[in-house]
């Protein structure tokens, strides 16, 4: 059950509005996670221009790659749905391929260490050692990418802490429990 407003568009801030519009706008519709976060124009536009910044970090199979195992590990439903569906319908990710990134791998060896690198940092929060730095490098990542990495898994968890404490409607296709994946 929601736990808080999803805003109607007579009542989003003036501040949220463009933000939100332009989400609306590329979407085709304005989804209840983004009309409830509206409601803080502060969060929600810090958020908006992470989200853009890391839209031209790695490739777009990595980065819903990372969202899927991300949202697995935090246990945000509304998030998988939306990367679910993200991953299929932009990134052109088979099923079998979304259900391995939720699991922490990809089918791709270069994409595969970034995977199980996010799925390390979120697991041990950040405390990872020097062996995972040195797979992830080995498949190819620079330490700018590296770094780009950890900013996606923390913006990633940040709509999940949004989505697990506020439980917005789900609003794209539900997807099955972890248990049976």
């Amino acid at each position: 059950m929601t736990r808080t407003t999803v805003l109607k568009p007579e009542h989003v801030p003036a501040a949220s509005q463009a933000t939100l519009d332009s989400f609306s706008k590329g979407l085709g519709f304005t989804p209840n996670m983004m009309a409830s976060f509206a409601q803080s124009p502060i969060a929600f536009n810090a958020w908006a221009t992470l989200l853009g910044a890391l839209s031209k970090a790695l490739d777009v199979k990595t980065r819903d790659s990372i969202g899927l195992t991300v949202s697995e590990v935090n246990g945000c439903n509304y998030c998988l749905g939306v990367h679910s569906f993200t991953a299929e319908h932009l990134a052109k990710m088979p099923a079998d391929e979304i259900i391995l990134a939720r699991q922490g791998h990809a089918n791709d060896p270069k994409r595969d260490a970034a995977v199980q690198f996010a799925r390390k940092v979120i697991e041990t929060r950040g405390q990872v050692n020097d062996g995972d730095l040195q797979k992830v490098r080995e498949a190819g990542y620079t330490d700018a990418n590296i770094m780009e990495i950890v900013a996606l898994v923390a913006m990633y968890s940040l709509t999940n802490f949004f989505n697990n404490v506020f439980d917005p409607e789900k609003d794209f296709p539900a997807v099955m429990p972890a248990g049976s994946i």
